[in-house]
């Protein structure tokens, strides 16, 4: 198991404002008091990505009536952003973190292994923050199958 330096219990980093589709701007302070859902995923349009984020846009009403944001983050740009939610009919904010900065505080780029070939990408991971701005809970490594759902039923479980 890997040891990482943002785990639960820890404040989320919420200083880190981002460019955002389509909001513009946006960081996690600005969504102190409500409860949020922080996925990282690697690469808009991409087929495990592509299901992740509508998996989420399909259950966003459940979400909002559990009084919680869900907000995308990877490393492409805003333009592919924008073109990822027109075609999947996204209904919540991306953001843009072309930088790495966000994917860094939350210790999400990892050493990836592909043909042979090594790299940084992006660890699919899903975090809870609470509405004092902590996390709650972290999901690393996600496999997309039934995420969604688990991330729902453990987001009504912390409320209880």
């Amino acid at each position: 198991m890997a040891d990482y330096n943002i785990n639960p219990g820890d404040a989320a980093p919420a200083g880190i404002e981002l460019k955002t589709w389509p909001e513009g701007r946006l960081k996690l302070a600005d969504l102190k008091g409500q409860w949020v859902i922080l996925y990282f995923y690697p690469k808009d349009s991409t087929p495990g990505c592509t299901t992740e984020s509508c998996g989420f846009r399909d259950a966003l009403p459940d979400f909002s009536a559990a009084d919680a944001a869900v907000i995308g983050v990877s490393r492409d740009s805003v333009k592919s952003h924008a073109r990822f939610t027109e075609k999947q009919g996204l209904n919540f904010p991306l953001m843009a973190d072309t930088e790495e900065a966000l994917c860094k505080a939350f210790d999400v780029l990892q050493l990836k292994k592909n043909y042979g070939r090594e790299y940084l990408g992006v660890e699919r991971s899903t975090f809870i923050i609470n509405p004092e701005g902590n996390i709650a809970f972290a999901w690393r490594k996600v496999r997309v199958k039934e995420h969604v759902e688990t991330v729902l039923n453990t987001l009504k479980e912390l409320q209880s």
